[in-house]
């Protein structure tokens, strides 16, 4: 056992609170963003590659669906406009003018045209070897999420802390637009996204709030502006 998930255990005890669901950042999952729609006719193939992430302890996949292809014909049921916005965040911090899909990003730092399942497993290799920042743990009891996380190790700037619900699985008929006739599973899907604070870094963080529902919860800490994640956890 790890001496966090020793201190984590030692903490638990000592409170005499029972924590059903708690996810440890030291375990450095990557974060693997999918920018999909469903009427989009390039992107089934990414969305299957996609859902080969689903079951990887060391990955966090997340698909966020856009809206700006709805005009074609079919309006994804999952399209969210501030997905697309999350994505013109990236692309205006690397200096591209424009976003497309699929991409694919990972950590919040490298960015992947299409399906290319080479390139992003050297992507998430890359990223899973780098060493952690910091240590983050989740902990959900009832309706209670609480995040807790060190002082990050060398240089970091204000953070955002992210907090949205992922949708395991759906299958989806599309009787309209470029895939009409197709019926395609969809995983992992992003919705509920808030930032639930923000954390400068400078002392440990302490964050409670309230979540509702079954699906699974994920935290990403991620520097302001589109910048790289620094932590994440899930908890299904």
């Amino acid at each position: 056992m790890s001496r966090a998930a020793r201190l984590l255990s030692a903490t638990v005890l000592a409170l005499n609170v029972s924590y059903p669901n708690v996810a440890l950042a030291q375990q450095q999952p990557v974060v693997v963003e999918l920018y999909t729609s469903q009427g989009c006719s390039s992107c089934p193939p990414a969305d299957a590659m996609f859902s080969e992430l689903k079951d990887r302890e060391d990955v966090i996949a997340i698909a966020l669906h856009v809206d700006y292809w709805d005009y074609i014909g079919w309006k994804d049921e999952f399209g969210n406009p501030a997905h697309a916005e999350r994505q013109r965040a990236y692309a205006a911090k690397a200096g591209r003018r424009s976003i497309y899909t699929p991409e694919m990003v990972v950590n919040g730092q490298t960015d992947i045209v299409g399906a290319k399942p080479m390139v992003l497993s050297k992507a998430i290799a890359q990223h899973g070897a780098q060493k952690p920042l910091t240590e983050l743990n989740a902990e959900r009891s009832g309706n209670k999420l609480r995040i807790q996380a060190a002082t990050p190790v060398g240089e970091t700037g204000m953070m955002d802390v992210h907090v949205l619900r992922l949708i395991p699985s759906q299958k989806t008929k599309i009787t309209r637009g470029e895939n009409r006739g197709e019926t395609y599973e969809y995983t992992n899907i992003a919705h509920s996204w808030q930032v639930a604070g923000t954390w400068d870094g400078k002392s440990a963080l302490d964050l409670s709030l309230a979540v509702g529902g079954d699906d699974p919860v994920v935290v990403l800490l991620q520097e302001a502006g589109a910048g790289k994640i620094i932590a994440a956890a899930r908890l299904d």
